[in-house]
């Protein structure tokens, strides 16, 4: 008995060890993100006050053409009085003479043909064609538009038609940046699914958006919220449902994507072009992974404010995986490159579609 009872005491011994342990690993980790990612993120506020009117895109400006550079002064003639040097007759040498010195003249002629043409600045600088043409092609620095409000109606399958409506809003305020995207389904006065997707971070001024959090609420009927989070670090991104994954370059989110590809078509519109593909990292709940952007094809969108011309754009997991959720959108160059149209699509039986219902509504610088 006495036997019994200490191998009973060692087991209920070891139990409480490994459940010391893992409540030890769950206080660390929770240590590790309660001062990020369980903080409440403030949404920044802003009055939106004038309607955004269609105009043609602006194009990149070329830098204005360097000033003239001075000729150098020729080099004195030789005086008259002194005897040029004489010439052998032509017909007086070789034939394999004539030969080789015509040779040799179509080398020299070839040689300064083929030769790169450089531009000479009065500094001193030289610069060959192929510099000056990066040069020329390269516009004026990228001014981000004020903060903007995009209104839309939804339609869409799950279960059953459903209906609703939808928000993006761009907020800028210095040097930060918040996006947020909020789908409603349902009638606003008793919503039957609500989510909302908030990016909060800093604006660059080589590389976009630089998001720093993250966060995805949704609400479901009278369940309580479901709330995911994520936390971008210089070397990792926290992810919600999944260990902490490295980062990669230029990695956005789920509500950020959408601003950065509207940077990337105005300071790059040679890549608005259909048949080019964008690359985008992209940090979700469950993984860090690269995304591809194929530019399909130009439409007319038939919106309650008029015909819009847009580019669609489709997004593709570079591993792709069955089920995953893609968020499809059209962007319009009159409209500032900004998405007259939305598809969030998880299969063909999960569906939202996202239409401009109003003229974007911006604040003021």
């Amino acid at each position: 008995m006495r036997l019994r009872h200490r191998v009973f005491a060692l087991g209920v011994a070891g139990v409480a060890i490994a459940h010391a342990w893992v409540l030890d690993e769950l206080h660390q980790r929770w240590a590790l993100t309660s001062t990020s990612a369980q903080r409440a993120l403030m949404r920044m506020d802003v009055d939106f006050i004038q309607e955004l009117l269609p105009s043609e895109p602006v194009q990149p400006a070329k830098p204005p053409a360097p000033p003239p550079v001075p000729l150098a002064p020729m080099a004195a003639l030789p005086a008259a009085s002194a005897p040029l040097p004489s010439l052998p007759d032509a017909d007086a040498l070789p034939a394999q003479a004539q030969l080789a010195n015509a040779t040799q003249a179509m080398t020299s002629v070839t040689q300064d043909l083929s030769a790169p043409s450089v531009e000479v600045k009065p500094e001193g600088a030289v610069v060959t064609p192929d510099a000056a043409a990066a040069a020329s092609s390269s516009g004026p620095g990228f001014e981000w538009p004020p903060s903007t409000r995009l209104s839309y109606t939804l339609k869409g399958y799950y279960r059953g038609p459903v209906e609703g409506s939808a928000q993006v809003q761009w907020i800028k305020q210095d040097q930060r940046y918040q996006v947020h995207l909020d789908v409603s389904i349902g009638p606003d006065f008793a919503p039957l699914m609500t989510r909302r997707m908030t990016s909060d971070g800093w604006v660059t001024s080589s590389a976009g958006l630089a998001p720093q959090r993250y966060e995805e609420e949704t609400r479901v009927a009278m369940f309580r919220p479901r709330k995911k989070v994520n936390v971008f670090e210089p070397e990792r991104v926290l992810l919600p449902d999944a260990p902490s994954a490295a980062t990669l370059p230029g990695v956005q989110d789920t509500a950020s994507q959408f601003v950065q590809l509207t940077w990337l078509f105005t300071t790059q519109p040679h890549t608005l072009q259909v048949g080019q593909s964008l690359e985008v990292p992209l940090a979700l709940p469950r993984r860090v992974d690269r995304w591809a952007y194929d530019i399909v094809q130009q439409e007319v969108i038939a919106t309650p404010v008029g015909e819009v011309a847009a580019y669609y754009v489709k997004p593709r997991r570079m591993t792709p995986q069955a089920g995953e959720l893609v968020i499809e959108a059209w962007f319009a160059p009159t409209l500032q490159y900004l998405p007259v149209r939305l598809r969030i699509r998880q299969d063909d039986q999960a569906w939202v579609d996202l239409l401009l219902s109003r003229l974007p509504q911006q604040a003021t610088r």
